[in-house]
C-alpha cells in the first residue's frame, strides 16, 4: 500500500490515505498555514517571468527556441555537414569523472583570474558570434553590456551586426576584437586600425576558416543576410510575432563592420563576405598582423600542439583551442581532448582558452583542471539573448558562474589555482571514452 509523508515541523506522520493531508491542514491555525504555504511572488513583466522559468542553459535554449523562427534556430543550433563535431563537443565533457576532495575549507570560493592581463570575475569570456541582432534587436550591445556588468571580456566578431565603434562608445568594458584575414588586405588593415582606435584591447585572429563550412540547416532553411523572404518564411515569421516586430523596429540587419565595402556592388553583403574568406592565408600573414597589432594577440581555431607552438613563435600571447563550435570541419576533434597535449607543448607561460561544447559550470571546471586558463561561450549567451536580451545574457553568465562556484565547492577547490593544480586529482577521463556512443544532443 502506498504511503504519504506530511512534514509537520519536527514530526513526520506517515499515513495510508491522502485525505489525511487535507484533514491535517484543516486543523492548523492561520499562522501554521502561512508557514506551510509560501507562494512565490509572481514576476511583474513577461521578460522576468521567462527568466523565472529558467534554471539552466538548456532552459534558456527552450525559451529562445519558442521565440525564434526556424531559420534563426537552425543557425544557432546547427553545425557543419553531419553535425558529428557538434555532438561530440558536448559529449566529450561527459567523458570525465569528477573526484571531489573531502573536508577542504570552501567557505569562500574565488573565481577571479587573469585573462590576457585583465582581472576577470570568472575564467569566462563571451565569444565572437555573427548575426547577433538576429537573435535579439539589441544584439552585440546587449551581449557586451552583460559581459561588462559581470566583469568578463566580450569579443566582437568581424561579422557583427553592430559597428565596432558603436559597441565601444555605447557600452565599453573589456573588449576584444575577432579578425578574419580577408582576401582584401586593405579591408583587413582597416579593421585592425579601427579596433585599435576604438579601444579594443585584445585581438583574436580566427584561423579555421579558409573557406566557410557547409551549414546544412542554413541551406535547407534558406538562411541569408539580409533575410530573403519566401512564402514559408513569411508564415514562419507570422508565427513568431514578437521576434518579427523587434526585427522591423530595429535598423536593417547587415554585417555592419564592412557594409561600406559592398554598398556599390551588385552582390549581397553575405556573398561578399563569403568571397572574402581567403584560402591563401599563411603564417606570414600572422607575422604581419603581430607587427601591426600592439596589444595581446590570441590565435583561435588551433587543434594541434605543433600549430600552437608555432603560433607562440609568431608572437601570440594565447591560443583558443576551438573547432568553431562544430561549424567548420565536421568530425574535427573536440578541443577538450587536445588540451593536455597542447599545454604540455607550450608550457605554462602561454594562456590557453577553450571553446566548443561548454554548456555547464562543470565543463569549465573540467577545462581548467585539464590545463585551460579559461573558456569562451557562444551559444549559451545567445540563448539568453534570445530569451530576454541583455537580462537573458546576464542570466546565462550567472548560471554558468554559479554552477562553477558550486562545482568548486563540492570538489574541494577554494580558488582557481587550487583547481588547476589539482589536475587529475579532481578530474579523470574515462578509460572507455573511445567506445562512447555520441548520441544527438540538443545543444
Amino acid at each position: 500500500m502506498t504511503t504519504y509523508s506530511l512534514d509537520l515541523g519536527d514530526a513526520t506522520s506517515e499515513v495510508c490515505q491522502p485525505p489525511f493531508i487535507a484533514c491535517a491542514v484543516l486543523t492548523m491555525g492561520p499562522g501554521d498555514i502561512r508557514e506551510l504555504l509560501r507562494f512565490r511572488t509572481p514576476a511583474r513583466t513577461r521578460t522576468a517571468r521567462r527568466l523565472q522559468r529558467c534554471v539552466t542553459i538548456e532552459d534558456l535554449r527552450r525559451e529562445a527556441s519558442r521565440r525564434w523562427p526556424r531559420g534563426v534556430r537552425g543557425y544557432v543550433d546547427g553545425g557543419a555537414d553531419g553535425e558529428v563535431s557538434l555532438d561530440r563537443n558536448t559529449a566529450a565533457f561527459q567523458n570525465f569523472d569528477l573526484v571531489p576532495a573531502a573536508l577542504r575549507d570552501v567557505s569562500i570560493v574565488d573565481t577571479t583570474c587573469d585573462l590576457l592581463g585583465f582581472s576577470s570575475a570568472a575564467p569566462l569570456a563571451l565569444a565572437p558570434t555573427g548575426y547577433t541582432r538576429m537573435m535579439h534587436p539589441d544584439g552585440e550591445r546587449a551581449a557586451a553590456l552583460a559581459a561588462r556588468d559581470a566583469g568578463l571580456p566580450y569579443a566582437l566578431s568581424t561579422m557583427a551586426t553592430t559597428r565596432l565603434e558603436d559597441v565601444a562608445a555605447d557600452v565599453g568594458g573589456e573588449l576584444w576584437f575577432q579578425l578574419y584575414v580577408w582576401r582584401d588586405r586593405g579591408l583587413t588593415r582597416d579593421l585592425l586600425d579601427r579596433a585599435s582606435a576604438a579601444g579594443y584591447r585584445a585581438l583574436i585572429v580566427c584561423v579555421d576558416t579558409p573557406v566557410v563550412g557547409l551549414r546544412v540547416r542554413d541551406a535547407h532553411n534558406g538562411f541569408t543576410l539580409p533575410p530573403r523572404l519566401t512564402p514559408g518564411g513569411l508564415l514562419d515569421m507570422a508565427m513568431h510575432p514578437e521576434w518579427c516586430l523587434g526585427l522591423l523596429r530595429g535598423a536593417p540587419i547587415t554585417f555592419a563592420n564592412f557594409v561600406d565595402g559592398v554598398s556599390n556592388r551588385s552582390e549581397s553583403v553575405m556573398e561578399f563576405a563569403a568571397r572574402q574568406f581567403d584560402a591563401s592565408v599563411t603564417w606570414d600573414d600572422l607575422h604581419w598582423i603581430r607587427d601591426r597589432w600592439r596589444g595581446p594577440l590570441l590565435i583561435k581555431g588551433v587543434l594541434d600542439a605543433d600549430d600552437a607552438a608555432r603560433a607562440v613563435d609568431v608572437g601570440a600571447n594565447g591560443i583558443v583551442l576551438s573547432n568553431h563550435g562544430g561549424r567548420q570541419l565536421d568530425q574535427a576533434i573536440p578541443p577538450i581532448d587536445v588540451l593536455p597535449s597542447v599545454r604540455d607543448r607550450v608550457g605554462d607561460h602561454v594562456q590557453l582558452l577553450i571553446d566548443s561544447g561548454v554548456r555547464r559550470g562543470t565543463d569549465i571546471a573540467i577545462a581548467l583542471a585539464s590545463g585551460a586558463d579559461g573558456c569562451l561561450i557562444g551559444r549559451p549567451y545567445l540563448y539568453g539573448l534570445g530569451t530576454a536580451g541583455a537580462a537573458g545574457a546576464s542570466a546565462a553568465i550567472d548560471m554558468l558562474v554559479s554552477e562553477l562556484r558550486r562545482a568548486m565547492c563540492l570538489m574541494g577547490a577554494a580558488d582557481l589555482p587550487a583547481l588547476k593544480s589539482g589536475g587529475q586529482t579532481f578530474v579523470r577521463k574515462r578509460l572507455a571514452a573511445s567506445n562512447h556512443h555520441y548520441g544527438r544532443t540538443p545543444i
